[in-house]
């Protein structure tokens, strides 16, 4: 299956966005309310998510890379469920202005189930990158 990718350019300096991506006290407006984040190869942080007012999953993660200002990747499971994934945010920095692109591959490794059905995690990351994260740098 084919990597699921979007962009968006923000109206934001790249610091910014980084910022945005890699704090925790910021990740916590914007994204999920993580325990703990650091952008640091190896650390393991983990949340629960899920469909709205339906059911919740605990989400394993690891930070596999990171360049700092301009790339951000970590692993993406689901405790009690097969299936490893993989998200990576690139930033591009434009000046005034941050293209970020956001690759999530391995999604065919999960259950055949609606909530890790591709359509599911494109709806998911639109609403997260497209409408929370470019509200919360933009701001």
């Amino acid at each position: 299956m084919e990597p699921f990718i979007i962009e968006r350019t923000f109206n934001a300096p790249a610091i910014q966005v980084w910022k945005a991506i890699t704090n925790n006290d910021d990740l916590k407006k914007w994204y999920f309310n993580l325990p703990e984040f650091k952008a640091q190869k190896g650390y393991e942080f983990s949340f629960i998510g899920g469909e709205k007012d339906g059911e919740q999953y605990t989400h394993l993660c690891r930070v596999t890379e990171v360049i700092p200002g301009k790339k951000l990747s970590y692993s993406w499971q689901y405790q009690g469920y097969e299936g490893y994934s993989e998200v990576s945010l690139e930033l591009f920095d434009l000046g005034d202005q941050t293209r970020l692109v956001l690759t999530h591959t391995g999604l065919d490794s999960f259950p055949k189930h609606p909530s890790f059905a591709r359509k599911s995690f494109e709806a998911g990351w639109t609403h997260i990158i497209g409408k929370t994260l470019k509200e919360f740098v933009e701001a």
